[in-house]
C-alpha cells in the first residue's frame, strides 16, 4: 500500500469524493441484479469538463508548482482528455500549456481540441508518430522552452506515472468507503495509471481492467506502475485484463461499442465516450455474459469522462443522428 510520507504537494483542482450511483435499469439489462451495479462518477470531477485525469493531475501540478514550473508540456492524440485537462489545469493554476499532439492541423476536429483552444492552449503538431517518437518531440519541446527562459513540467503520456497514479490510490480509497462490498470495479486502460492507483489498494483481483489500444504492453505498464506506487513487484500475469474491446484500433468504434453506449444511454440517460468508458462498458458486459462477473456481486464502472471527446468522433456522432432521424412512433 502506498505511503503518503513523501508524497509533494497536491493542487486543489477537483471536487471530491465523487458520487457513487446506482444503475438499476443498466444492471438488469446486463442480467444483474437491480442492485449490483453501481457507477463511480468520476466525469464529474469538475474542472474543464471534468474526467479521471484530474486526480493525477492533482499530484503533477503539485510537483511542478513546487518545482517553479512556468509552463505544463504534455503528450496525446488530437482528441486527448489528458490534454484537455492539462489545458484546464494551467489555466486555473496560471501556468502556460503546451500540448505536443500526434497528428497535423485538420486531422481532427471539435471535441477535445476546441476546449483546449478555450483554455488557451498552445499546440504543436507532431506529426505521425506515437509512443516513443512523440515522447521525443516533447522533450524538444520543452528544451526549446527552457532556452527561451521558461520552466517546464513536462507530464508523461495520460498523466500516467507512479505520481500521477497517486490519484487513483485516493479514489480506491473512496471506493472502500462508498461500497466496502466492492467485488470488481471494472476500468478502461488506456495509460495505466488509473487501473495501476486502484490495483494499488484493491488489489489484483479486485479490478478488471479493459484494454482500449493506448499502449502496446497493456499488463506490463499497469505492472510497473503498481510497483512504482507500492515498491513491491505486482506480476502482470496477477492483473485481470480485458484485450478483445480494442477492434480495429484505438480511436475505431466497434458495434459492442455502439451497443454498450446505446444501452447506457437508453436505460439510464449516462454518455460514455467510444473511445474508453464505452470500452469498458462493453468489456463489462462480456465479462457478465461469460460469467466472470456475477449476480448477486457489487460491481462498480468506473466512469472516467470523455465526454467531449464524443463530439470529435466523427463516426460515432453520425451513427447517433442516424438512429435519431430513422426512428418510427
Amino acid at each position: 500500500m502506498t505511503s503518503d510520507s513523501s508524497a509533494p504537494r497536491r493542487a486543489a483542482l477537483g471536487t471530491w469524493p465523487t458520487p457513487l450511483e446506482p444503475m438499476p435499469r443498466l444492471s438488469r439489462a446486463l442480467g444483474l441484479g437491480p442492485d449490483d451495479l453501481w457507477l463511480k462518477r468520476d466525469d464529474l470531477t469538475g474542472l474543464g469538463g471534468g474526467g479521471n485525469k484530474i486526480r493525477k493531475l492533482e499530484w503533477l501540478c503539485g510537483a511542478a508548482l513546487a518545482d517553479g514550473a512556468t509552463v505544463l508540456v504534455t503528450t496525446g492524440a488530437p482528441q486527448s482528455n489528458h490534454a484537455r485537462l492539462t489545458a484546464a489545469a494551467g489555466a486555473r493554476l496560471g501556468l502556460d500549456v503546451v500540448l505536443v499532439l500526434a497528428g497535423a492541423p485538420g486531422s481532427s476536429a471539435s471535441g477535445n481540441l476546441a476546449l483546449d483552444g478555450l483554455f488557451g492552449a498552445r499546440v504543436v503538431w507532431a506529426g505521425d508518430v506515437h509512443g516513443e517518437e512523440l515522447g521525443a518531440v516533447a522533450e524538444e519541446t520543452a528544451e526549446q522552452l527552457r532556452r527561451q527562459g521558461a520552466v517546464p513540467a513536462l507530464f508523461p503520456f495520460g498523466g500516467s506515472s507512479a505520481l500521477g497514479a497517486r490519484g487513483y490510490v485516493e479514489c480506491g480509497r473512496e471506493l472502500l468507503a462508498q461500497a466496502p462490498d466492492l467485488a470488481t470495479v471494472v476500468v478502461a486502460l488506456g495509460s495505466g495509471g488509473t487501473m495501476a492507483g486502484l490495483v494499488d489498494v484493491l488489489g489484483p483481483a479486485r479490478v478488471l481492467g479493459v484494454h482500449c489500444g493506448a499502449v502496446g504492453d497493456p499488463a506490463r505498464t499497469v505492472s510497473e506502475l503498481v510497483s512504482g506506487l507500492s515498491g513491491t513487484p505486482c506480476p502482470p500475469e496477477t492483473l485481470r485484463l480485458r484485450l478483445d474491446q480494442v477492434g480495429d484500433g484505438y480511436g475505431s468504434l466497434t458495434e459492442p461499442v455502439l451497443a454498450a453506449l446505446t444501452l447506457a444511454a437508453r436505460t439510464e440517460g449516462i454518455v460514455l465516450d467510444p473511445i474508453y468508458t464505452g470500452r469498458a462498458m462493453a468489456g463489462l458486459a462480456q465479462a457478465v455474459e461469460e460469467g466472470d462477473i456475477a449476480p448477486g456481486q457489487r460491481t462498480v464502472l468506473l466512469h472516467s469522462g470523455g465526454l467531449p471527446g464524443l463530439f470529435g468522433h466523427a463516426e460515432t456522432l453520425a451513427r447517433a443522428e442516424a438512429a435519431l432521424r430513422f426512428s418510427h412512433t
